[in-house]
């Protein structure tokens, strides 16, 4: 309920009281911004539990399921003081061993039993060292199974201003589907190509690209506003290593030749360079032929996806999670109330993710089909998952 000005409380207060003397739940309801549905929802409780029913009320259900029992967690912490040095893992095959028929925890939920007791220390956490591949690379078997995207190499334009060619490329056909002269390396401008690429060609199944910017950054799982918009779309990705533009290799051959074809000279202006590029792309599509494809040419073996670009992105469902909430223009969730704020990434921003209360006061947050991470709302602090 969108309760602008006062607290949440004051305004049901107001809200029943007004009723109460009279006035219309169509007018009021109009009045506080809310829908009918929640007007009678505030009312009713209020005529069942009095007052009380005016204050927020806890969505922790009544049990917990994925609890460990209590019987479990005694097992572990004996024998913890039994082996004091020894960590989860060796605590976890210990009891399985010793405890046939009951099941053991993880023991990445042993670990954290063990640190609620004061019984590990946390080991300082390494400065991360830029995005990873977020799955393993494949190799493509048909068309449109993966694309592959990159910059190549900005260059100087005769006018001095500076060209980043943006291109994108079909893994299995070698079909060189954009090739755009673009003023910088910017989210925006990529995702125009984008956009045109998929209205014209359809949706890929997976886009490879290296760690640079627009496509990864050093944040939480290497997400960018691109990225995320591919994801929303449905689309897997991969990453190669850095410092291994081999893992790209096709791609880059594509970059070897347009280079030479292309770059020398380069254009005297943008518009010059793009007419360039679209001759280039056009030749090497439809006319030149590669030893790689049986001296085929890409466009005998490329066709359009089936899979279609929507009109409009479908809005993520959490239907396994207690609570959903939008992540703010700053990147930031929040659990409940003032002082619950805490940072995912810039790159979600106006996204919506999943809350899931795993243990009393410690929830897993997930945006799609990916956990990002605890939020612990003692500490008050959210802790990525590796």
């Amino acid at each position: 309920m969108p309760w602008k000005v006062r607290n949440a409380v004051t305004e049901r207060v107001d809200f029943v009281s007004r009723l109460a003397r009279g006035e219309r739940m169509t007018d009021l309801c109009r009045e506080f911004d809310i829908s009918r549905k929640t007007g009678y929802k505030i009312w009713n409780r209020f005529r069942g539990e009095g007052a009380e029913g005016l204050f927020d009320q806890s969505r922790r259900p009544e049990r917990s399921p994925q609890k460990t029992p209590k019987a479990v967690q005694e097992l572990v912490l004996g024998l913890k003081k039994e082996h004091p040095t020894w960590g989860p893992k060796k605590l976890k095959a210990e009891l399985e061993r010793r405890e046939k028929g009951i099941r053991i925890p993880a023991s990445s939920t042993i670990g954290e039993m063990l640190s609620r007791q004061g019984l590990v220390k946390r080991r300082p956490r390494r400065p991360r060292r830029g995005a990873k591949p977020s799955t393993k690379l494949r190799s493509s078997t048909c068309a449109n199974e993966l694309w592959c995207a990159d910059f190549k190499g900005e260059f100087r334009l005769g006018n001095r201003k500076y060209c980043y060619p943006l291109t994108i490329s079909d893994n299995f056909s070698r079909y060189l589907i954009a090739c755009d002269a673009l003023e910088s390396t910017k989210d925006g401008e990529a995702r125009v190509v984008f956009e045109e690429a998929f209205r014209e060609f359809g949706l890929p199944r997976a886009i490879r690209t290296d760690n640079g910017a627009p496509f990864a950054s050093t944040g939480l799982l290497g997400l960018t506003k691109l990225s995320v918009w591919w994801l929303r779309l449905g689309l897997e990705l991969e990453r190669i290593e850095p410092g291994h533009p081999e893992q790209n290799g096709r791609h880059e051959r594509i970059h070897l030749t347009l280079k030479e074809d292309c770059t020398r000279p380069a254009g005297a202006n943008q518009l010059q360079q793009q007419e360039r590029f679209e001759r280039f792309r056009e030749e090497y599509n439809e006319k030149r032929p590669h030893e790689a494809l049986e001296m085929k040419r890409p466009s005998d073996l490329y066709s359009a996806s089936e899979r279609v670009y929507p009109r409009e992105l479908v809005e993520p469902e959490y239907p396994l999670h207690d609570r959903v909430t939008s992540v703010s223009a700053y990147g930031e969730a929040r659990i409940g109330g003032k002082g619950t704020r805490f940072y995912l990434s810039q790159a979600l921003a106006f996204e919506t993710v999943g809350l899931r209360e795993v243990e009393e006061g410690r929830w897993l947050v997930s945006f799609l089909d990916f956990d990002l991470g605890h939020y612990d709302e003692r500490e008050r602090r959210f802790e990525v998952l590796e």
